[in-house]
């Protein structure tokens, strides 16, 4: 065994190097937001009766529970705290860690990377070590930064460890998953979709069996629901830990079995072979970006209208369940006056800020068409740069497009199916959701000027984007200032559907998105490739 270990250290501090920027970037901003809304627990609800209308209300109604999970003590700072965050933490942590195994097991397997290392003096095990090591000890962080912020904040000790400890193991659970899907596929986009849709369908586990009485077994099925089930700051249950480390101990070693099982570069689950000949519809730069693109674009459009959907059915109900204070919150990120309304907007922009990551995943594809080398043949050929980044650039811009699309009219027919005016629900809903694309489209053009400038740092273009989605999405919560809320370009949206309708910051922001991605082409014409 330890012959398969032999070169593990320096491929942990060869992975620490590559991650050096964004893997602290995960860890403090994840790690800092719940602090920063126990913090304003006290401005939110000063008084006892706005806290007992918060328990009544939020935390006992269903369609809350689907999207925080259950609520166990709303009464105190630290207990609306594990409410708000415990799972969209545990979430996020999930997700950091399923990037980043992948990207340093089958991503360097992709680029023949692995296999020139193997050439050397490493063992067969030491690569999926390194990156278990890595992403582990980056969920770890998130969980001791959380843990330290939420102890400064004058939080009970016990219930900050719970808290911490329920998120970081959350991460190491989804390591495994990622562990997993590393040796099942055979490329990197196949691995991080089979976690990342592994890490949503468990998502929506926990949601269902929070929400539901009689489903509520269905929590305790995923990993999400055992990091809000540890009850921080209501009780702490400690056995529930045991949980997720079982989980990641179980999950792990079945990777490392299944990578005994496979031939370097290979999945256990082989791709389909091609025919031997071109089909006539795969000879152009976009049937090709087509054919590489349909499978992630076609998920993520399903994903977005079932959400569309869902939170289209909530809305009706949204207003008689919240107090003042949570108003607030609502209307600081929907910008209207009528809490419905201020509903449908703040989730319009919440489900926009996700298309845009999937505008980041489609724009970097150029990247790992580079690293694999599969860029250059094919421009080798008469078909140039620009043709090329254009051929995947339809699907960054016009892949949003049509998520926002597909989404909009799903909350629209919802929201206007239960409240009996679908004719006049529907068009303001969708002009929401359309207001929101050129936000989502400076996003792809800042990941297209990284790529095209710096294409080393090609994946701080996931810190960029994550970035803006977490000042939006928690900024109004933990009541930052406006400055910093107006760095994410979706704070500049016009809130509709009951905000007036202005046509200069849709323009402006379209300016920004059209200047960067010119900037980047340019780059992209001028810099070597590869």
């Amino acid at each position: 065994m330890s012959r398969n270990l032999i070169g593990t250290g320096a491929l942990i501090r060869l992975a620490l190097r590559r991650d050096r920027l964004v893997l602290p970037l995960w860890v403090l901003v994840l790690g800092v937001i719940p602090a920063a809304t126990a913090g304003a627990y006290e401005t939110l609800y000063p008084t006892a009766a706005e806290r007992q209308s918060l328990g009544a209300g939020m935390g006992a109604n269903p369609s809350t529970s689907l999207l925080y999970g259950a609520a166990f003590d709303l009464s105190t700072a630290g207990g609306f705290t594990a409410w708000r965050y415990g799972a969209f933490l545990a979430l996020f942590a999930g997700l950091a860690a399923v990037f980043t195994v992948t990207r340093h097991t089958r991503a360097e397997e992709d680029t023949g990377r692995l296999e020139l290392l193997a050439s050397a003096v490493v063992g067969r095990f030491a690569a999926l070590t390194a990156a278990v090591t890595v992403a582990a000890g980056g969920s770890l962080g998130v969980g001791v930064v959380a843990t330290l912020g939420l102890a400064g904040a004058g939080l009970p000790i016990a219930g900050s460890i719970a808290f911490g400890l329920g998120t970081a193991l959350a991460g190491w659970a989804f390591t495994g998953v990622a562990a997993i899907a590393a040796q099942l596929a055979e490329y990197s986009r196949t691995a991080n979709g089979m976690g990342a849709g592994t890490l949503g369908a468990l998502f929506l586990l926990r949601g269902v069996g929070d929400a539901s009485t009689d489903l509520g077994w269905l929590s305790w099925a995923s990993p999400l629901g055992w990091a809000t089930q540890v009850r921080a700051f209501a009780g702490e249950r400690w056995w529930v830990l045991a949980l997720p480390v079982a989980a990641a101990v179980v999950l792990t070693a079945i990777g490392y079995a299944l990578l005994a099982r496979r031939d370097l570069g290979m999945g256990l689950v082989p791709a389909r072979p091609g025919p031997a000949t071109a089909a006539p519809g795969l000879r152009s730069p976009l049937a090709l970006a087509w054919r590489l693109h349909r499978g992630p674009l076609l998920g993520w459009t399903a994903g977005f209208a079932v959400m569309g959907a869902l939170f289209g059915t909530l809305a009706s109900g949204i207003g008689g369940l919240v107090g003042d204070s949570e108003r607030t919150i609502f209307e600081r990120m929907g910008g209207a006056q009528s809490l419905v309304e201020a509903f449908i907007s703040a989730t319009a922009g919440i489900l926009a800020m996700i298309a845009s990551l999937y505008g980041v995943q489609a724009t970097l594809r150029m990247r790992s068409e580079e690293t694999a080398f599969r860029a250059e043949p094919l421009l080798a050929t008469p078909v140039s740069r620009l043709r090329w980044a254009a051929s995947h650039l339809t699907f960054s811009l016009l892949g949003t497009g049509l998520m926002v699309t597909v989404a909009g009219p799903g909350t629209g027919l919802a929201h206007g199916s239960r409240v009996g005016d679908v004719g006049g629900q529907l068009p303001g809903i969708l002009a929401a959701w359309l207001a929101q694309l050129p936000a989502v489209w400076v996003v792809v053009g800042v990941t297209v000027a990284i790529l095209g400038s710096v294409p080393r740092l090609a994946t701080a273009a996931w810190v960029v984007a994550a970035a803006f989605l977490l000042i939006s999405l928690f900024g109004p919560v933990a009541q930052v200032s406006q400055a910093v809320l107006d760095v994410s370009p979706f704070t500049h949206v016009p809130k509709l559907p009951v905000a007036e309708f202005s046509a200069t910051p849709l323009l402006v922001l379209a300016g920004v998105a059209a200047a960067a991605l010119l900037a980047g082409l340019a780059g992209l014409r001028r810099r070597d490739i590869g």
